[in-house]
């Protein structure tokens, strides 16, 4: 089948596309930035659109012949208005697969009960459904409630409540029932839904064997883990909103994603009926248990075998435009720190090291100002440090590390990473490796032992009155943690080049 996926940088679309391919089926994307998918491994086996989907154009021209369209975006922390913008771009798509004769949408929405009352998030899931069943194409909506996978929001939500605190003050919806699904099931379910009888237009609740109140999913997660089980006491006080607040501060989950979820857990979140199974089938082997897809993922966090991750969702408000080339700098004011150090080291060695900034191996510099930075992203409602990275060693253009985000990668000379952190303006960062030879272009190829130039540049656009103070009030630490940086690099990597080419 010809099949177009929308949502395909995301934490299920990222899981979806390969194991389509592994189905037989032939694969479009539509993506706004086609780079962020470039570097994945199956990325040569699928066709690219770039666009967007309020674009009624690039809709249409990714629509174009084909067979099965799977609708997996939705916003989980954008503007007040972002009910509006999920119900067009719904429209936008239902219109086109009707115009184009598609056999079939497949979307994957929130399961939520029976009842007016939804918080604003479900309700927006719940409209894009319905105007999907209403487009005159054959539609089926898959509702899952928390999806339980290496990587996934609500498992590192879990995860880190648990792990963060021995003793569990919390919110009274740790009280509500919950039916969780294992990410592996929800695949299931997409992938078979691709075939479902065209007769067949509407919405299944679709989750795992089990039903159990949150605070026993946070305990279930604690024997897994090896950690003792917490007490926990329901409090009454903490509103969804303040509980966003708490969440952000003891987990790297951000509050524009912490209170979306918040909101869904305020009433029991558990199937209504199992109609799936007639027209779906379990998998051969039966629904993970949830304290299955627990030990699952922790295994493969262990293995290092993490396929997508809610770090690597865009953050809303974080600006999302690549840094402009200097030409396009006229009319700009900006501001630049540039570091540059020439080194013994390998150029090789010295991008490995450039490659494997942030998360366990911090920034390099003045740890305890990085530490502060992340603390102040954290409470004024951004991701903060602990976000991490995906992979300790390998980086891809899209991927999170920290505060920051990968823009640009030219393996083994070149990163760019974007500033997602709360700052009044857009900041980047550059960092590059190259060699340089003792060899003159007649004697043929440089030596490998010739060094290289380690070249670091910051670089702020700055917003207004707030982000002139802003930078000049950073402007004293620069010299400590941007030359501080530049230096344990460039150090770092000439140990390593003495490790590797030992001295005669």
């Amino acid at each position: 089948m010809r099949v177009l996926v929308t949502g395909a940088t995301g934490y299920i679309g990222g899981r979806l596309v390969p194991r389509l391919l592994e189905a037989g089926h032939d694969v479009r994307l539509l993506v706004r930035r086609p780079e962020r998918v470039r570097e994945v491994p199956w990325a040569a086996s699928v066709e690219i659109v770039a666009g967007d989907l309020t674009d009624r154009r690039a809709v249409d021209e990714a629509m174009a012949g084909i067979e099965v369209v799977y609708y997996l975006v939705h916003s989980m922390g954008g503007p007040g208005d972002f009910e509006d913008v999920e119900r067009a771009i719904a429209t936008n798509v239902a219109e086109s697969a009707r115009a184009h004769g598609v056999g079939r949408i497949v979307y994957l929405g929130g399961l939520h009960p029976d009842t007016g009352r939804l918080s604003q998030h479900l309700r927006s899931r719940q409209q894009v459904g319905e105007i999907l069943l209403a487009s005159g194409v054959p539609t089926i909506v898959l509702q899952a409630g928390v999806v339980i996978g290496s990587g996934s929001t609500s498992f590192e939500m879990i995860r880190h409540l648990t792990e963060v605190l021995p003793y569990m003050p919390a919110p009274r919806w740790v009280r509500s029932f919950i039916q969780p699904i294992a990410v592996r099931d929800v695949l299931h379910y997409l992938i078979h839904a691709a075939t479902v009888p065209a007769a067949v237009n509407r919405a299944f609740d679709i989750g795992g064997p089990d039903v159990h109140r949150y605070g026993q999913l946070m305990n279930g997660y604690a024997v897994e883990a090896g950690l003792r089980q917490r007490p926990i006491a329901a409090l009454p006080v903490l509103t969804p909103w303040l509980a966003g607040q708490w969440i952000n501060l003891v987990t790297p989950i951000p509050r524009r994603l912490a209170v979306p979820i918040i909101e869904s857990l305020q009433f029991d979140c558990v199937m209504r009926e199992h109609d799936i199974d007639d027209v779906i089938p379990p998998p051969a082997e039966g629904l993970l248990p949830y304290r299955t897809a627990v030990r699952l993922a922790l295994e493969r966090e262990r293995e290092g075998e993490v396929e997508t991750s809610w770090r690597n969702a865009e953050v809303a408000g974080a600006p999302s435009d690549p840094l402009p080339s200097d030409p396009e700098w006229a009319g700009h004011t900006v501001f630049v720190d540039r570091r540059e150090r020439r080194t013994t080291a390998r150029a090789d060695e010295l991008w490995r090291v450039i490659e494997g900034v942030g998360g366990e191996n911090g920034w390099y510099s003045f740890p305890l100002a990085w530490a502060v930075r992340g603390w102040l992203d954290k409470l004024t409602g951004g991701v903060g440090l602990r976000r991490g990275r995906r992979d300790p060693d390998i980086l891809h253009v899209g991927d999170a590390v920290d505060f920051w985000r990968v823009e640009a990668i030219d393996r083994g000379s070149f990163l760019r990473l974007r500033a997602e952190m709360r700052v009044p303006g857009r900041a980047w960062l550059e960092l590059a490796s190259v060699a340089v030879s003792t060899a003159s272009p007649e004697e043929g190829e440089p030596s490998s032992g010739a060094g290289a130039v380690y070249r670091q540049r910051a670089v702020f656009f700055p917003k207004g009155l707030a982000g002139r103070l802003y930078w000049f009030a950073i402007l004293p630490f620069h010299g400590v943690i941007f030359s501080g940086m530049a230096n344990r690099i460039t150090a770092e990597a000439e140990a390593a080049t003495r490790r590797r080419i030992p001295s005669r």
